[in-house]
């Protein structure tokens, strides 16, 4: 392009009509603002960034410890299978990308079933659960379990009164064996408020990068809260064992459950540790036991006349 087709180019973008309503210039005063409130939108900004920074951070002395977990497991050829279990938006798929962020891929699976098939459905239960189950040296990850029917299903109708009645007695059974024969099972609980997953639903609705994750299940989820704190006691209850007992984490603070997360699972394994001087212990204010939960919803029912919402 030459110089003079430049000159002409700006000559003709300069002719162009000037839109008859005036920009509203702003004074002085009014820039000052506006200067200032942009100041400090960015600088809250920063401070978010430098925040989420220094918490993926505090994950990643654990998340190395499972590279060295992983190691033993591949060395000993032992099974390992845990369970991610929750109410929708509880934070069950979050805290499964940071645990298997930096493990060797060649090692784990993260296993998320969707519906099952007309030909699934005449199979015993367990069994298209079973298909996906590690082999020696290998970590598989149910982001949601054989547990669907325990909630899920019978709290909307997807399964028959029998069918629930038959997957809760025969549960404890089929994990009894797992473990008997070799397999580590780790069978973790997100519990969430019903105030915090109201607001993760509706941030969902309002950020398009978050709403693929808003399905129809979910959008039952507020209005069946209470059928489902009574499915998750029963499901304590009948399935909660020495063997294969569950861990309940509090997860309205996600960071803070993601650590625990970590915790939970290099504790189940007894593999050395890469560095001792680490903190393990869980926070008791957000890691419990099954039994634990089982007798604290039991006393709010007995105060109040039903399971603390």
């Amino acid at each position: 392009m030459t110089t003079e087709n430049t000159i002409t180019d700006i000559d003709n973008i300069l002719d162009l009509p000037v839109s008859e309503s005036p920009i509203p210039e702003l004074s002085l005063e009014e820039q000052i603002i506006a200067l200032k409130e942009e100041v400090e939108s960015l600088k809250s900004l920063k401070k978010k960034a430098q925040s989420r920074h220094e918490r993926e951070q505090s994950l990643k002395p654990y998340q190395a410890e499972l590279i060295g977990l992983q190691q033993y497991l591949e060395s000993t050829q032992k099974r390992m299978i845990i369970l991610y279990e929750g109410r929708d938006a509880s934070g069950k798929g979050g805290t499964i990308r940071r645990v298997a962020r930096y493990m060797n891929e060649k090692h784990y699976r993260v296993v998320a079933l969707g519906k099952p098939t007309q030909q699934q459905r005449s199979q015993w239960y367990f069994q298209r659960y079973v298909e996906q189950f590690p082999r020696g040296g290998e970590i598989v990850m149910f982001d949601r379990s054989w547990y669907n029917r325990a909630m899920v299903e019978p709290v909307l109708g997807f399964c028959t009164p029998d069918e629930h009645k038959t997957f809760m007695k025969g549960a404890t059974g089929f994990e009894k064996d797992l473990v008997r024969q070799g397999t580590i099972l780790v069978k973790i609980y997100f519990s969430v408020t019903k105030a915090e997953q109201a607001k993760r639903f509706e941030r969902r609705k309002t950020d398009p990068l978050r709403q693929w994750k808003l399905s129809e299940v979910d959008i039952q989820a507020q209005d069946h809260w209470d059928e489902f704190t009574t499915a998750k006691y029963e499901m304590l209850k009948r399935s909660h064992t020495s063997a294969a007992p569950w861990t309940i984490v509090r997860s309205n603070d996600k960071h803070a459950a993601r650590l625990n997360v970590l915790k939970v699972i290099l504790n189940s394994v007894p593999y050395k540790r890469m560095n001792p001087e680490l903190d393990f212990i869980p926070d008791p204010e957000i890691v419990v036991s099954g039994a634990r939960e089982i007798e604290t919803m039991e006393a709010d029912r007995l105060k109040k006349g039903k399971f603390k919402a």
